[in-house]
């Protein structure tokens, strides 16, 4: 089966192409009618409900990558996992989304000690902390989870990023 935006092979199992993401929906419907009626069974490729007899599925391996960075790079480093677009780009994305909290969460913590001695600035960074800590967990389930499903959600700056480490 081929993905209708990039005509790269996909599985038939795939909602979105593993190559530029695309959803494959309107590809599947166009190509049942030709398959039907053909007694030729499909290609051995075509089924991949794990990487490489690893058990993991390409979606279990992308929701992992946001585990931590650790996973992420153990992702980019070992085949056949470094070979998947779809796993490289939700570990660079992990990646970029880890180094761009901890950006976050220093430059916060810096212009907090230069403004310390002003009286009651400390409850208002704490909360800054507790504002920016709670959003960046939601926005790291909310990854995890379009991942898990399979999706090519790409994060502003950062997708753009990890969309072209995973196709290079």
């Amino acid at each position: 089966m081929q993905c209708p935006a990039c005509h790269n092979e996909v599985s038939p199992q795939n909602a979105f192409c593993n190559h530029c993401g695309a959803p494959i929906s309107t590809g599947a419907s166009q190509a049942a009618p030709a398959g039907a009626g053909s007694a030729v069974p499909p290609p051995a490729y075509a089924v991949q409900p794990a990487v490489a007899g690893s058990g993991l599925s390409e979606n279990a391996a992308g929701a992992i990558a946001y585990l931590t960075i650790i996973p992420a790079i153990i992702f980019l480093v070992i085949e056949p996992y470094n070979r998947i677009p779809f796993v490289r780009f939700h570990s660079w994305q992990s990646i970029g989304l880890c180094l761009a909290a901890l950006v976050l969460q220093v430059i916060v913590s810096i212009f907090e000690i230069m403004v310390h001695f002003i009286p009651g600035i400390v409850l208002l960074f704490s909360l800054i902390h507790l504002v920016i800590g709670l959003g960046l967990f939601l926005l790291w389930l909310f990854v995890i989870l379009k991942a898990s499903k399979g999706e090519w959600y790409k994060l502003p700056l950062i997708g753009d990023f990890a969309e072209k480490q995973a196709h290079s």
